[in-house]
């Protein structure tokens, strides 16, 4: 009697749960994660800690901000071209939380990490997807922690606090859940330049930021400008303190949208290149 070994290929699930299960480990054994949520959390404490600083001839300055929610979101949606200080708030999360996901996929290619893994049986599409969730999973946290630091700093300056609180907490988790969104936008990104570390940290840094989008809106005008606001540049400019169930769903589609688009292109660019 002759025995047949049978080697069963690994299931979607499968396969995804052990990618996780090893990014979320090197996620949470490397310093990078803990020095980014103390960032986010100090962000919000150089914008409120301005209120009453006196300038050089002596006179004090005028806060940014009287009511610290503002740290968090703007009053109404912005348009993609508009006051500039308006973005001073969570969206900061979003370009420091880009720098996080350059070095986090960078050191895949620098350690011979992904080497490693595409000569195994690992799928392009299960590394995009999985490296997408765990950077979302770590910009949200740098949220959260963006969101005590202003609590804090805020109580220190004596600013007011408040607020509709059920717009704030949908503009918070309008703007966590575009995390998804943003991390899928910055793992595309680190794969086309995954050969030019210092390219994908400035090219996240510039689009965190959104100037190609301000530039965009500032060429085509405020006819475009709600179409800029909600897919291309998502909650950052969307959530706002004025913000409604609507608000949130918006969000929601946006976000799984970029994931999709992003996802599907940066698998496409991995499986047509020399990954290495």
């Amino acid at each position: 009697m002759t025995h047949e070994l049978r080697f069963e290929t690994p299931t979607f699930t499968q396969r995804i749960k052990g990618m996780l299960g090893v990014d979320f480990y090197r996620l949470f054994h490397t310093p990078m994660f803990y020095i980014f949520l103390a960032i986010a959390a100090f962000i919000p404490a150089l914008i409120l800690g301005t209120t009453g600083m006196s300038n050089p001839d002596g006179t004090v300055s005028a806060p940014l901000y009287t009511n610290v929610w503002n740290a968090i979101a703007a009053n109404t949606p912005l348009y993609a071209f508009e006051d500039m200080g308006g973005y001073a708030n969570m969206n900061m999360v979003f370009i420091f939380g880009g720098i996080m996901v350059s070095i986090f996929i960078g050191h895949d290619y620098k350690s011979g990490y992904v080497k490693q893994l595409f000569t195994t049986h690992a799928k392009k599409q299960d590394y995009m997807m999985s490296k997408t969730l765990v950077c979302a999973f770590a910009m949200a946290c740098m949220c959260v922690t963006y969101l005590l630091g202003a609590v804090v700093a805020g109580a220190l300056v004596g600013l007011d606090f408040s607020v509709n609180f059920g717009s704030l907490l949908i503009a918070i988790l309008s703007k966590m859940i575009m995390s998804l969104g943003w991390a899928s936008l910055y793992t595309f990104l680190n794969v086309i330049f995954r050969r030019y570390f210092g390219v994908s940290i400035a090219s996240s840094f510039l689009f965190g930021t959104g100037l190609p989008i301000i530039a965009i809106g500032m060429i085509v005008g405020n006819s475009a400008g709600s179409f800029l606001n909600i897919f291309l540049y998502g909650s950052s400019v969307y959530a706002c303190l004025s913000a409604n169930m609507v608000t949130l769903l918006v969000c929601l589609a946006v976000s799984v949208a970029w994931a999709v688009v992003y996802n599907v292109l940066g698998s496409y660019i991995l499986s047509k290149s020399d990954v290495y």
